[in-house]
């Protein structure tokens, strides 16, 4: 059974009330928007608490997956926001390239700068983005880019978790509400190997052709020697084995360009690859959000 609004628990409404009064304390904002459920309940919140005064922008590149650019637009218009695309260029910055553990810093830096060049134009004050409480406890850089860059974050500082935001996107109608996360396609890419063009579309491609085969939640991540490293929810490893599938996830990776192709037994994780990362090297690059 959905929930209705007489359904939301005393908690979740009065966070969402908190969330409202924050939004509407601003005389406008620019919802940093990827059509993900976080961003999405931050836009809609802000429309109800704004309306015409708040916008949202997406930021693209090629790390955004296809079909997130039409499904991101299609959910503003769902909600009645402005939306407004954004190109950024992070793949011109060297630092973003070589893909080290603070990749997401200066992806974030670079969005967060564009963003904030065409806030005057926008006709908008503050800009906020969709962080949740729960992201405080994973290794998330963006998170100071965000801070150093004056970007509020509304549901975190409003006590909202993951499944809060899903409640309330449920609550509110929105679409997205079970979408599965979809960070940028260079989160795929382990950290020391190239970030390149070339290299989210061959992760694309391979998580398109899953898709296609009705898997929602999937990762193809990619390490060096062209390795593709795929992985599912443990209840879904069966059916990747069982011909003809696998030979066809096989061919079809090796037409991409991968050189091997590999199953997880784990399965599916996010931010598996912050495995790579040293405990030292975490210390020196992650800085505590305010």
């Amino acid at each position: 059974m959905r929930p209705t609004a007489e359904s939301l628990s005393p908690q979740l409404a009065a966070k969402r009330d908190a969330l409202l009064a924050m939004l509407g304390g601003y005389v406008s904002c620019a919802v940093a928007y990827s059509g993900g459920v976080d961003s999405a309940v931050v836009a809609q919140a802000a429309f109800l608490a704004l309306g015409d005064c708040a916008v949202a922008v997406t930021g693209v590149s090629a790390s955004l997956a296809e079909g997130e650019l039409q499904a991101a637009a299609e959910l503003a218009a769902h909600i009645g926001i402005r939306h407004q695309v954004l190109a950024t260029e992070e793949f011109a910055d060297p630092n973003y390239v070589r893909n080290a553990a603070d990749r997401c810093f200066h992806c974030k830096t670079e969005l967060y700068m564009r963003l904030a060049g065409m806030t005057e134009k926008l006709g908008v004050q503050v800009v906020v983005n969709g962080l949740n409480l729960d992201d405080r406890g994973d290794y998330r850089p963006g998170i100071s880019a965000a801070r150093d860059h004056h970007v509020r974050s509304p549901l975190m500082e409003c006590g909202l978790t993951k499944d809060d935001v899903r409640q309330l996107a449920l609550h509110w109608g929105l679409p997205v509400w079970d979408k599965p996360a979809t960070p940028c396609l260079s989160s795929r890419i382990a950290y020391g190997e190239q970030v390149t063009p070339e290299r989210v579309a061959m992760i694309d491609r391979a998580e398109q052709f899953l898709r296609e085969r009705g898997l929602r939640q999937v990762r193809v991540r990619y390490h060096a020697g062209d390795l593709a490293r795929v992985e599912v929810p443990l209840a879904e490893l069966d059916g990747l084995l069982d011909e003809p599938l696998r030979q066809a996830l096989v061919t079809h990776l090796r037409s991409l360009g991968f050189k091997f192709v590999t199953l997880d037994l784990e399965g599916f994780r996010s931010g598996s690859l912050n495995q790579l990362i040293g405990v030292n090297e975490l210390r020196v690059l992650e800085r505590t959000p305010c």
